[in-house]
């Protein structure tokens, strides 16, 4: 079964930084979108970064500057780096892709498990 694997994430102070990885597990044939997104305490899920297969970046303004979002082709693995990491970034990060997972199959989006962060004052 064709998943995406979330690795990093966890607690850190106010200030700090934290790289998250998102890898494909199982045979694929494309990548077409990339991205993450995050889910806070009372909020709505939203999609703060994505990359697409040609390389351009977006990025929600509330991480502007701050988020990086980036790719390993070879590896299959999309990466967020997160710096001056602030107590609102608290959330759960999911990881997103639309797979083609085989040369038939029109691409589908597959998020990751989610993982925590959060961010002490």
């Amino acid at each position: 079964q064709v998943q995406l694997v979330e690795s990093g994430g966890g607690s850190v102070q106010a200030g700090g930084s934290l790289r998250r990885s998102c890898a494909v597990s199982g045979s694929i044939v494309r990548i077409n979108v990339r991205g993450w997104e995050r889910q806070a305490p009372g909020s709505q899920r939203e999609l703060i970064a994505r990359i697409t297969k040609g390389g351009s970046t977006n990025y929600v303004d509330s991480v502007k500057g701050r988020f990086t979002i980036s790719r390993d082709n070879a590896k299959n693995t999309v990466y967020l780096q997160m710096n001056s990491l602030k107590p609102e970034d608290t959330a759960v990060y999911y990881c997103n892709a639309a797979l083609q997972i085989t040369r038939w199959m029109i691409p589908r989006d597959y998020w990751g498990q989610g993982t925590q962060v959060t961010v002490s004052s």
